[in-house]
């Protein structure tokens, strides 16, 4: 693989360039990110609420890699890698709720859900239960650094981030008094596979540059009400409307908004008055993303079946119309003619330039 941030960095130009189109393309670029991005900063995994009961799993994909989350009999989540440490077959396929042991299919070898290694059936011959001579402390299931923000589960592949605290706080700094914990959610909609680059969706988001054109019917926010946001790490957008009364859950998204990021994968939007929208974008691949949003509110708000509909079809709307435009992006990025990345507005996507930055620097020590 060879891919030259020459032009990206070059601090000559009035106008800057973005990422070259292969860093979008090329699995061998894709497979670095597995390697570095995804493996040393805090990866945005899942959401607590759908895991409340002990002994509720989740199979989940973080840089490449099979995990499981799990949360365990003292109600706190965790996560391991998803292999028996057996043969390393994958444990567990489908969240569902196993109970009080995490059990192989193949060979019966069970785990409790702090990971431990409970049983390894005649493993060492007609005996059912292994000498002790067995090296039962040595086989429990490998643990992964999660931790949960509000209802956001993180893990961290390496261990070598800083603590999630830190890593929260210019987002937390961005939301001011937002009330995260008097939020409950009222919705999730499952996307399925979006056909592009991680990457794109995340820059999407960021730039307020599209809205006007991509969602002229479906929000009302004019491009002059916006502004970009650049804290640390924290990446986005802001949009501050005097009239909000239009609100959403109607046809059209039109109130004061913050599109909040934070690298490399973790999306946070709110909606005054207090609606909040979360995206989880999990790579599958250099050109597919599964993506997911859930919705929150107030817990003290009181919606109706009918008003859930509406805000779920408007943003089963919005989504759309981004992923149509990202998976052009994934085609367009195919060009010879937009090898070098094209050019990014220094007004409206400085936080994009941002965030390619710190991928940058991200992938930097494994191409050294």
């Amino acid at each position: 693989m060879q891919i030259s941030f020459e032009t990206f960095l070059d601090t000559g130009p009035a106008f800057r360039s973005g990422l070259p189109a292969a860093v979008y393309t090329d699995p061998d670029f894709h497979a670095l990110e597995n390697r570095t991005v995804f493996r040393s900063n805090w990866v945005f995994a899942g959401f607590s609420h759908e895991q409340e009961r002990p002994g509720d799993l989740r199979p989940v994909t973080i840089a490449g890699q099979p995990i499981l989350l799990a949360r365990d009999e003292s109600g706190n989540l965790r996560a391991y890698h998803n292999a028996c440490r057996h043969r390393g077959l994958k444990l567990v396929e489908t969240p569902a709720n196993h109970g009080r042991l995490i059990r192989c299919p193949y060979h019966s070898w069970a785990y409790a859900l702090d990971g431990t290694l409970k049983a390894a059936p005649y493993f060492c011959g007609r005996n059912q239960t292994p000498p002790e001579s067995f090296p039962v402390d040595e086989l429990g299931l490998i643990p992964i650094r999660c931790e949960t923000w509000h209802d956001w589960v993180f893990v961290n592949l390496d261990g070598q981030a800083p603590p999630l605290d830190e890593h929260v706080a210019p987002l937390r700094r961005q939301l001011g008094a937002l009330p995260l914990d008097d939020l409950k959610p009222v919705a999730t909609l499952e996307f399925g596979t979006v056909r592009t680059n991680w990457k794109a969706l995340m820059e999407n988001f960021i730039e307020p540059y599209h809205v006007q054109f991509v969602h002229r019917t479906t929000t009302d926010q004019p491009l002059v009400s916006h502004s970009t946001v650049l804290d640390e790490h924290c990446l986005g957008s802001k949009c501050d409307i005097d009239d909000g009364a239009a609100g959403t859950g109607k046809n059209t998204l039109a109130v004061s908004s913050r599109f909040l990021t934070l690298f490399p994968n973790f999306v946070l939007g709110t909606y005054a008055p207090n609606q909040v929208g979360v995206h989880l974008n999990t790579p599958d691949g250099v050109a597919r993303t599964h993506q997911k949003r859930v919705i929150y509110v107030h817990r003290e708000a009181v919606l109706s079946e009918q008003e859930i509909e509406q805000t779920r079809k408007l943003w089963y709307e919005v989504h759309k119309e981004d992923h149509e435009m990202c998976e052009r992006l994934q085609l367009g990025r195919l060009s010879r003619s937009v090898a070098e990345g094209g050019l990014l507005s220094p007004y409206w996507e400085d936080s994009v330039r941002r965030f390619q930055e710190l991928l940058v620097e991200s992938v930097a020590p494994a191409t050294e």
